[in-house]
């Protein structure tokens, strides 16, 4: 989920509530979150989307990877260790000073390791802990933003940038939620008219926002990997699961500490 912290409009502070479909949240917040809300509607209980209908196409411009190659060297070494699950390496590449900001405050227990925080934050504990192939996501992910809060600190992964008014009006236009919308990864995204990678294309996309129109229909299950979204031009299609990005996610930190790359904090997750 990108959060309220690092982007810029209110529509990207609450996308984070379809991230089931498009980006991971940290396992150990799962069994708190399900606590915490109340259940979630069954298809019939769920009120029907809005009926697809052409919109305006708002335009974002993707975040930009971080120029600096030590960084990359740096996530690379952070994937193998991902990979392997090598905590005692991992614990090597956490910063002095770890934070971890699941909503407005610091909630790392200064009196604990930073690798004790940030298995707390993203849910490395355990045999089958999760939380390693999130830390491969996020070492797979080239881009970053500079933390407004905290000098020298970036975050990733970086977040798109595009007009607020614009996109509120969009939501308006359209009566769906702030949570309906994500963006490409690419330019020239390929929809297709089935969820297979066969059906024909019938439209490419730019770089703007797009409704992801909601599919309860025994199909999508079986074809959880294709996404079904609505095109500008009013159309319904279908795109790779992957393909369409989450405007709110958790961001990981970074900080250099000499010429050496550390994880610097949190900012999500709940505690």
């Amino acid at each position: 989920m990108r959060t309220p912290r690092l982007t810029s409009t209110a529509l990207a502070a609450t996308i984070f509530v379809i991230v089931g479909a498009l980006a991971p949240v940290p396992v150990a917040a799962q069994s708190q979150l399900a606590q915490a809300q109340p259940p979630a509607l069954s298809p019939a209980q769920a009120p029907a989307p809005a009926a697809p209908k052409p919109y305006k196409a708002v335009a974002i411009k993707l975040p930009e990877p971080v120029k600096d190659a030590s960084f990359e060297a740096f996530r690379k070494q952070l994937a193998t260790i991902a990979q392997k699950k090598d905590r005692t390496g991992l614990a090597r590449l956490i910063a002095k000073n770890f934070f971890w900001i699941p909503e407005d405050k610091d909630a790392a227990d200064k009196k604990k390791s930073g690798i004790e925080n940030l298995a707390k934050a993203i849910g490395l504990d355990g045999r089958d802990a999760p939380g390693w192939e999130l830390l491969a996501g996020y070492a797979s992910d080239p881009t970053a933003d500079k933390d407004p809060d905290r000098p020298g600190v970036i975050c990733g992964p970086g977040d798109p940038t595009f007009d607020e008014k614009e996109a509120e009006e969009l939501a308006a236009s359209t009566e769906t939620d702030a949570a309906d919308w994500g963006y490409p990864a690419t330019n020239g995204l390929e929809v297709r008219s089935g969820p297979t990678k066969n059906a024909a294309v019938i439209e490419k996309l730019g770089l703007h926002l797009v409704r992801i129109y909601a599919d309860e229909s025994p199909a999508s299950a079986v074809n959880a990997d294709a996404l079904r979204i609505v095109t500008p031009s009013g159309k319904v299609g279908f795109v790779p699961a992957e393909a369409i990005l989450p405007l709110a996610s958790d961001h990981l930190c970074y900080v250099k500490e000499g010429n050496a790359w550390k994880i610097a904090g949190v900012i999500g997750g709940s505690t």
